[in-house]
């Protein structure tokens, strides 16, 4: 089954203001939406970024995979690998640590693996799952995923969700995405206020949700002696404390003295950074993401690794839609040792929907795992359509959480850390 068309469609669709450590996220959120066709009429799906360097780097290698066999994976890779030439991408936004020339092949072919699987699954009549081992279980639990935030872009109403920059806010907004989801953990992006205040928002958290898992992540925004004063604070109140420092001999220092697991999706976001971090037992828990882990296969090797070595795993999430919360939830569901909640940014964006309703929900904080061939998911044209005009539109064409920050407030600056 050869490949014989590839289209790749930017896309943008409306995002909060949602703060971090780098800024606060603008109006638009981008992604591509990846066509695979095939010479029996049989086509994939894939999403991925949609910043234009990924874009183009995408592009570069479409040429070279047509005309290839959709179970040919191996070989997929080694062409994008042979047409990056050893090229790094940027993290401009620098909130996913540090890229390397492998892990920019890992990236770019993600998209076009899921998509191969997506076809190589319609072809047998199986869902994805079962292309890598069948599901260990029915439905993927995702966790509450809190932003501090403002009540609305400036200039534009609030939206629904309101305003969240102090405990109160944060306990409001878990009700909601609660009330509406069912999820049973939760997850608070940190970094953004100082330390004090974050540690009141986990306790309040706490005080309102005495049975959810806890989690905090303020994407390095601490020294290694401030996440050690957070740890304190919060033993016995965290399930884990993601990426509280930069770099692996910085998380490595916190490990050693901290009364809870370390998390991150930073330091370790690439094969090459595993042995180091192992070394220096800098991480118990890895936040796993195929869009940047080289696609679904080799995220079940990356649980493998993590199971020999005794590292826990979980899934990251950045902005996204529902062919990703597909291959995601395919990917959970056949992953044995992925024993935390997944984190999901859906309900941010769930507003906005590039595949046809039915298929995806959230049933007490799970999605149930989809049973049709392939992803089971399908595109909504019409939706393609109108945020593909929304990305020609919108003036974005990367993100930049720290330069929207600056319109409101010129004296911020990124800086790392910060406290």
């Amino acid at each position: 089954m050869k490949i014989t068309e590839i289209v790749l469609t930017p896309i943008a669709f409306r995002d909060p203001p949602l703060l971090n450590a780098a800024g606060v996220h603008e109006p638009w959120a981008l992604r591509t939406i990846v066509e695979v066709h095939t010479d029996e009429g049989i086509s994939g799906l894939g999403e991925t970024y949609g910043d234009l360097g990924h874009i183009e780097r995408s592009r570069s290698v479409v040429d070279s995979l047509i005309g290839l066999d959709v179970f040919a994976l191996n070989e997929m890779h080694a062409r994008v690998a042979a047409l990056l030439g050893g090229e790094a991408a940027p993290d401009k936004h620098g909130l996913t640590g540090q890229i390397t020339a492998e892990s920019t092949v890992d990236r770019v072919y993600s998209p076009f693996e899921v998509a191969c699987l997506d076809i190589q699954g319609k072809a047998l009549g199986r869902p994805v799952h079962d292309l890598l081992g069948g599901a260990v279980r029915s439905a993927v639990p995702y966790s509450a995923y809190l932003f501090y935030k403002w009540d609305g872009h400036p200039g534009a109403d609030a939206d629904e969700w309101g305003e969240a920059v102090d405990p109160a806010g944060i306990v409001a907004q878990a009700r909601k995405m609660i009330g509406e989801y069912g999820f049973g953990s939760i997850k608070l992006k940190g970094g953004v206020f100082p330390p004090e205040q974050e540690i009141e928002a986990i306790r309040a958290l706490r005080e309102a949700f005495p049975d959810h898992p806890l989690r905090l992540d303020p994407n390095a925004a601490w020294s290694p002696a401030t996440s050690l004063k957070v740890a304190a604070e919060l033993d016995g109140v965290l399930e884990y404390l993601e990426d509280p420092t930069p770099e692996i001999s910085g998380m490595a220092e916190v490990a050693a003295k901290a009364p809870m697991p370390l998390a991150t999706n930073m330091c370790v976001v690439a094969f090459e950074h595993l042995r180091p971090s192992v070394e220096q037992d800098a991480v118990q828990v890895l936040l796993s993401d195929h869009h940047y882990w080289g696609g679904l296969q080799r995220s079940r090797q990356l649980g493998m690794i993590c199971q020999t070595f005794g590292i826990g795993l979980s899934m990251h999430s950045n902005s996204h839609l529902g062919i990703s919360l597909a291959a995601m939830t395919h990917l959970a569901a056949a992953t044995p040792n992925l024993s935390y909640a997944c984190d999901t940014h859906y309900p941010w964006n769930a507003a906005d929907e590039v595949v046809e309703p039915g298929v995806l929900s959230f049933v007490d904080g799970a999605v149930p795992v989809p049973d049709g061939p392939g992803l089971g998911v399908s595109l909504d044209r019409d939706a393609l359509a109108r945020m593909a005009e929304n990305y020609t539109r919108c003036g974005l064409t990367s993100r930049d959480d720290t330069g929207y920050m600056q319109k409101f407030d010129p004296s911020y600056e990124r800086k790392r850390p910060r406290w």
